[in-house]
Order: C-alpha cells, then structure tokens, then sequence
C-alpha cells in the first residue's frame, strides 16, 4: 500500500502541470485586443482564447448556463454590460486591485462589472462650413438652425442610445423626446452607415454636423482613404446643459468586463481583469485603439491629446444605462431612422 501511494505521488509530481488560461467572449474585434491579450501571456504565461460573439451574448450564455467555457465577457457599451448582468450569467467580484486602479463611476457598484476604457461621444465639425463655437452643447444638435445639417447613424444604435439615455438622466423622458425629434428634423438624410461614414458625409459636402466616438479619428488618420475625412473636420466636446441641477460635461460610455458565473478559469480570470487595469495595459489600451484610460495617472496617447482637454459627465453609468428601455422607446415612437 504504502509502496503503491509513494509510486503515485511521484507520478503525480512528474506530470507537467496543466497551463493556466482564460476564455473570453467578446463583443470587440479580436484584432482589437490582441495586443494586450498577448502582453499579458508574455507576462503571466496564462494562454487566452477568444470568441468574437457579435450578438446575443447575453442569450448564447444563458443557454450554455454552467456548461459555457467562458471566463470574462468584454463588451464595448455599459448598456451591453448592464443586459448581461440583468440576464444574471455574471457573478461579482471582489478585488482590491480593481477597486484600487478603476474609478468607482466606471464600475458597478455590486462588482459586477468593470470599465477598462472610455470614449466620448462627440461632434465632429466641418472645419470650413461650421465655425468655431458653433455648437458647444449636445442640446444645440436640436437647434432649427442645423436643419439639414446633421448625419448620424441608426438612432436605435447602443451608443445613440447610450447618448439619448444620457440626455433623459438629465432632462427628463419628456424633454429627451423633444431633443430626439428636433435632431431627426435637422438630418441631411436618414441614418446609415457607421461613425465613419458620418464623417464622410461632411467631407462629401452631405452635411455639416455628425455625433461620433472619438477613438474613431484615429482609426481614419490610419488609413490611407479615410484620412482626408479625418482632416476636414474638427472634434467638438459638448456638454449638457443645466437641467434640475444636473448640468454634466461631455458624455462618456466605456468598453468593459464582467466574469461570467460558470468561469471555469476563475483565478487565471481574474488575474486577467487585474492586469487589465494596470498601467502597461491601460498605456497599450490607450496607444493601440485610441481610447482614454479609466486608471487615474495614465495618461491619453499624444494623439488623443492633441484634440483637446474636456469635462467628462459625472453622471454614474449605471444611472445612465438604466434609462435605456425609455430611450428605445423614444427612437420607436419618434421613427428616428425613417
């Protein structure tokens, strides 16, 4: 017996132990975060896998339940985020690094979810047909004088709506209706395409005036055919204004992670969410997709910084996405796109 437990022992000892990894679902680009997912494997040694699932994550977890391989999910909207936790295939998760690195307006305040980077929701501006201070607020966008002016994609897309919810937290439900139907009747065509085709539009002479996400800038200085749209606008950080006594700054929306309830890979998981909100990976965050880093003291790329200093809405995201059914609700009943 003792000669039988000794044989097993050593066995056990000589067998190379099983590699750590993580499993992550995806709503960005993998191409997107590679960069990071393979600094942490150099670091850490833990392999990931990724899964670009681009809609229904919320259902294809629900439906796997405690069979699904998935560590993290990583979203691009906290309006995802909060349809996922609601959908109940989250768990919290207590970390003194992540509450120590992430600002709390960036995450939730059961641990159930994290900001890793912001964006904000901008104007972008013809430089030649739309003069300096023009528009300074988000309100402005439903002022008669832009009639015909305005590009946007589809009203019923997350980050519009994400913008529209915004204005209710600080409006009110009624006053966003008004505010929604007064920038329909300022477009210069119905809703198509991306931010990027927006801009397009103003450097085509379509319009003056598209709401956009500022990472996109960069990704149009990149590319070679898309510079030129780059270059004939100017990126306008509006704010709210004052409404009840909750005038905020210019609108922010995050990308984002949650550890999914089966993480069959819970520690290498969150040694992942960890290291994500470290000063290596917010720095590559914020270099590579021209994103603002959450972490305080990391500071945005030189590009990012060259379009100028703003004030970000204080509002708490969580306020923000709970108003996203009414949102919805006003796009519908107003027929944004049609």
């Amino acid at each position: 017996m003792k000669r039988a437990l000794l044989a097993a022992l050593l066995a056990s000892a000589a067998a190379p132990a099983l590699a750590e990894e993580v499993n992550i679902y995806s709503h960005r680009q993998p191409e997107l975060i590679q960069p990071l997912l393979d600094a942490f494997t150099k670091e850490t040694g833990i392999t990931t896998n990724i899964a670009f699932v681009d809609k229904g994550m919320a259902e294809r977890l629900t439906a796997e339940g405690d069979r699904s391989p998935a560590d993290l999910v990583l979203t691009v909207d906290i309006a995802r985020l909060k349809q996922i936790v609601d959908a109940g295939v989250t768990q919290a998760v207590q970390s003194e690094v992540l509450e120590a690195n992430i600002p709390a307006e960036f995450r939730d305040a059961g641990d159930q979810w994290f900001g890793l980077t912001a964006r904000a929701r901008i104007v972008y501006a013809s430089k030649d047909r739309v003069a300096d201070g023009a528009v300074t607020t988000y309100e402005d966008l439903a002022d008669p004088k832009w009639k015909g002016k305005i590009c946007v994609r589809s009203g019923t897309n997350d980050y519009n709506i994400a913008l529209l919810s915004a204005v209710i937290a600080h409006h009110g439900v009624d006053a966003a209706k008004t505010w929604a139907e007064g920038v329909k009747a300022n477009l210069a065509r119905k809703p198509d395409g991306g931010d990027r085709d927006q801009v397009k539009a103003i450097w085509a002479g379509e319009c003056d005036i598209a709401i956009g996400n500022t990472y996109y800038m960069g990704a149009m200085l990149k590319d070679p055919e898309q510079k030129a749209w780059a270059e004939s606008v100017r990126i306008v950080f509006p704010t709210f204004a004052g409404a009840d006594g909750k005038a905020g700054g210019t609108h922010m929306n995050i990308s984002g992670v949650a550890m999914t309830k089966s993480a069959p890979n819970k520690e290498a998981a969150l040694k992942l969410m960890e290291w994500l909100s470290s000063d290596e990976a917010q720095r590559i965050y914020a270099e590579s997709n021209n994103e603002f880093p959450v972490k305080p003291g990391v500071p945005a790329s030189e590009l990012v910084t060259s379009w100028g200093s703003f004030t970000p809405d204080t509002l708490p995201l969580t306020e923000v996405s709970g108003h996203r059914a009414d949102a919805l609700k006003i796009m519908e009943e107003i027929n944004f796109d049609g």
